[in-house]
């Protein structure tokens, strides 16, 4: 556990909540991990039945740490980089998971979405993917699922334009199941939770995977991974960060690769 990702197990219901609320949540490397191990605790622990996943503050996530993918562009990222796990875990979890969004759900937040099996945002929810305004391309299998949920027109914008989906919009693409009052968010969530935790557990499992393709997402994830880290390291991401950085826009016209 670190101080940015707390984890609480009551009645088979396993609440994962990221608490960076200062930084919108924005994920570290020490974070995935702790994500990671979660994920990898429900399915050994046969006391967890069910996974909550939700945010403090006014954000679910930012998504990923931009100093984390500057480090990494330039190289000096060192260790074991979790965000592999989590992606991993996500694509074999067998017990049910479900999201409570409010405000921003960027990057990986949105993407990750699309392995919960069950999504509810605040009336504040805003879900965006850019991608491809930092140079890079989507992740998580997203390049799969995202269009196979909503169409290829409507994905291709997302990722392309970054444009974004505020929650009423996702409830009825298909992104989520339903727009709740902030207030009342983590209560629908969990009594989602609770009906899904009195559930047969094997029925549940099995459903999940007659819904899911895991070689297939796992596979995609492999080819979005490879392409993802050759980006981080091109030229045109360098200007995306050092723009960010330098609080500019950046400007691809005279970048190549």
């Amino acid at each position: 556990m670190t101080e940015h990702v707390t984890t609480a197990l009551d009645a088979g219901i396993l609440t994962v909540t990221l608490a960076r609320p200062d930084k919108k949540n924005a994920l570290t490397n020490a974070m995935y991990g702790v994500l990671a191990d979660a994920l990898q605790r429900a399915e050994t622990d046969p006391a967890i039945r069910v996974v909550v996943l939700q945010g403090d503050g006014d954000s679910f996530t930012a998504g990923n740490d931009l100093a984390d993918f500057a480090a990494q562009s330039q190289g000096l990222h060192k260790g074991e980089r979790h965000v592999l796990r989590f992606l991993d875990g996500l694509a074999r979890a067998t017990r049910p998971l479900v999201a409570a969004v409010q405000g921003n759900a960027v990057g990986v937040g949105t993407t990750m979405l699309l392995h919960c099996d069950l999504v509810y945002v605040a009336d504040t929810a805003r879900l965006t993917t850019p991608f491809v305004n930092l140079a890079l391309v989507p992740e998580a299998a997203s390049s799969l699922l995202l269009p196979a949920r909503i169409g290829y027109a409507r994905a291709f914008a997302m990722f392309a334009l970054g444009e974004a989906v505020d929650a009423a919009t996702a409830v009825a693409i298909g992104l989520a199941n339903a727009v709740v009052p902030q207030a009342e968010l983590r209560a629908r969530a969990r009594a989602a939770a609770e009906t899904l935790a009195k559930r047969p557990l094997g029925a549940l499992a099995h459903t999940k995977a007659l819904m899911r393709s895991t070689d297939a997402i796992r596979a995609q994830m492999d080819r979005e991974g490879a392409i993802f880290q050759e980006r981080l390291k091109s030229a045109e991401a360098r200007e995306a960060f050092t723009a960010f950085a330098e609080r500019r826009q950046p400007d691809f016209s005279k970048v190549t690769g």
